[in-house]
């Protein structure tokens, strides 16, 4: 008789083993992960409400920076905006020293601007070259450096020729107020 008994205690106590062991893989493992998923979600949206709230925090200084862009960028007549370029082309050559033998300028039109892209060449030394780029990252422009080739002419590294490419950008919006919540609703 209690072999019978041992029996029944061994097949409850299988049943009760395989009941635990397909509750936690059907339920428990499931809701765990599906919980430790939320978690990692309702972290996210905190971190993005955060965020949003920030960005909220800083809106007008985040305008007062658009508005500085739009008026630094290239003036909306093309010719116009290629003198600008010119004259600040020159300036720099003078401040630097360098001794400048080409500038190709070209316009590149884009979906809401139009791009002024220009190659510069100049021979100097590594100071006059240093100069030139210091003084076209200061200029009031709104001009990106887009690429820089030096290499050297002589063996010593003192004569040096240089290649710069940079553009400025003209949008095509137009400067107002709307333009400037637009813009800042999306940054």
């Amino acid at each position: 008789m209690e072999s019978k008994r041992r029996k029944k205690l061994l097949i409850m106590a299988m049943i009760l083993c395989f009941s635990l062991l397909a509750a936690d893989r059907l339920a428990v493992t499931p809701l765990q992960n599906l919980w430790k998923a939320r978690s990692e979600r309702i972290a996210e949206l905190e971190r993005s409400v955060n965020k949003g709230l920030l960005l909220v925090s800083r809106e007008e200084a985040i305008k007062d920076s658009w508005r500085s862009m739009m008026e630094k960028d290239l003036s909306d007549a093309l010719s116009d905006a290629q003198s600008q370029v010119l004259k600040s082309y020159d300036r720099w050559a003078e401040a630097s020293q360098l001794s400048m033998t080409s500038l190709t300028p070209r316009w590149i039109e884009e979906d809401d601007s139009i791009k002024l892209e220009c190659r510069a060449a100049g021979i100097g030394g590594i100071g006059a070259i240093a100069r030139f780029l210091y003084e076209l990252e200061c200029d009031p422009l709104a001009l990106k450096v887009e690429e820089i080739t030096i290499s050297s002419k002589d063996e010593n590294g003192q004569n040096l020729t240089f290649s710069v490419a940079f553009s400025g950008v003209r949008l095509l919006e137009v400067k107002n107020e709307t333009n400037t919540k637009s813009v800042s609703s999306h940054l």
